[in-house]
């Protein structure tokens, strides 16, 4: 039996807030920097995807919940991240919007929760670099 097979598999560790943060705060790999056009603006963000992997990657076990409402013409939604330390639990909450007849790709409400996922990383520190410019 090998060292690792004679160790049971903590399946519960988590990370100190503090070196979570630290790792969240660092640069994004450029490769998972992309460019749009909007408004006439080439302006870089992160896909939620990517957001995603990276979250899994310094703080595997974080959750996700939304809440959705119609607003006139607007879907808004309200995200929670919430990141889980050896500390304990710690949430961020942003929002999201955007109009029915949005001119983006996607929909109403998958283009309102990409952007209430972004705003809690960057709450976290996640991309924030990339909304100070």
């Amino acid at each position: 039996m090998t060292q690792a097979q004679s160790q049971p598999q903590n399946k519960d560790f988590r990370r100190p807030i503090l070196e979570i943060l630290s790792d969240l705060q660092k640069p994004i790999p450029q490769r998972f920097i992309k460019a749009k056009s909007l408004k006439g603006n080439k302006i870089n963000y992160v896909p939620w995807y990517s957001l995603n992997r990276l979250l899994d990657f310094y703080c595997p076990g974080w959750d996700w919940e939304i809440t959705q409402q119609q607003i006139g013409e607007r879907t808004v939604t309200i995200g929670k991240l919430t990141v889980k330390a050896a500390e304990g639990e710690f949430t961020r909450s942003a929002s999201g919007c955007e109009d029915e007849d949005c001119s983006s790709y996607g929909d109403p409400s998958s283009n309102s929760e990409a952007m209430a996922f972004r705003r809690c990383c960057a709450k976290f520190g996640l991309g924030l670099a990339l909304w100070e410019k």
